[in-house]
């Protein structure tokens, strides 16, 4: 079984590389975030058309997260239990969708960006993944042997090795001891980076801003990330990145990270 998760900064505009990618990828269950859709807008006909069940969860412009799986999609949830909310008013924004596929949950997560370290919204990103670790702590309490994959844009570089230089970002998000605290606390509760010992770095990034030409220049952050409990950690058979779908006319500016699972 093959799973990926995929940041492709608006589906609607990126589903044309998504569909050829899924035709040439061999990929069962894919999570998507920043789908930047609606319901209304998503193309779930296209994506359906390829063989793949779809939950989607889109509120506007911004956001978006979705599943999409040819080994079955069940008991689909939005958001996890206790999700802090944001804006004037307080609303659950479109950031966490989980579904069963194939016997794993799957949770397509997009983590909020703090955006700087003075802003308001890094308070609101420490609790949101403060919350997120209590649910996944409590998922692998109530049921030891459970497969979860925990995937998406975590938006924290928890290494210095996942950025392409820590000076630059000394004093930016991603990087702050408490936003690495926050990621910690998730392995901690029992889940695994199941990436890294297959794609190890230095130089290995998910994300290249579109900016200062920063993907030529090998200048990227990892901050996209599958998180394992025990059961499905120990199913991994391989994992890379697919820096190559990065690459071209109207790539998004993450790319691909691709998870493979022996069989049961």
């Amino acid at each position: 079984m093959r799973i990926a998760t995929w940041n492709v900064n608006s589906i609607r505009s990126r589903i044309d590389r998504v569909e050829a990618w899924l035709q040439r990828s061999d990929c069962d269950v894919l999570a998507l975030q920043e789908t930047k859709a609606t319901d209304e807008q998503f193309p779930f006909e296209r994506l359906q058309a390829l063989g793949y069940e779809v939950a989607h969860h889109g509120l506007n412009q911004w956001n978006g997260v979705a599943v999409l799986s040819r080994v079955g999609l069940e008991d689909v949830q939005v958001g996890f239990e206790n999700m802090p909310m944001w804006g004037d008013p307080l609303g659950a924004e479109a950031r966490a969708l989980g579904a069963t596929c194939g016997g794993v949950r799957i949770w397509s997560l997009y983590v909020p960006n703090g955006r700087s370290l003075e802003d308001p919204h890094l308070a609101y990103k420490l609790d949101w993944l403060a919350h997120l670790r209590d649910a996944a702590a409590k998922w692998l309490a109530d049921n030891p042997s459970a497969q979860v994959a925990l995937v998406g844009d975590w938006n924290i570089a928890p290494q210095d090795e996942d950025v392409w230089d820590m000076e630059f970002f000394a004093d930016k998000t991603h990087v702050s001891p408490p936003e690495r605290a926050a990621f910690s606390a998730i392995v901690e509760a029992g889940y695994t980076d199941v990436v890294r010992p297959h794609a190890p770095g230095p130089g290995v990034y998910t994300y290249w801003d579109y900016q200062q030409l920063r993907f030529p220049k090998r200048q990227g952050m990892r901050i996209d990330f599958v998180l394992g409990s025990p059961a499905l950690t120990a199913r991994v058979e391989g994992a890379s990145i697919d820096r190559e779908e990065r690459k071209g006319k109207g790539a998004s500016d993450h790319a691909p990270v691709i998870v493979d699972l022996a069989d049961l």
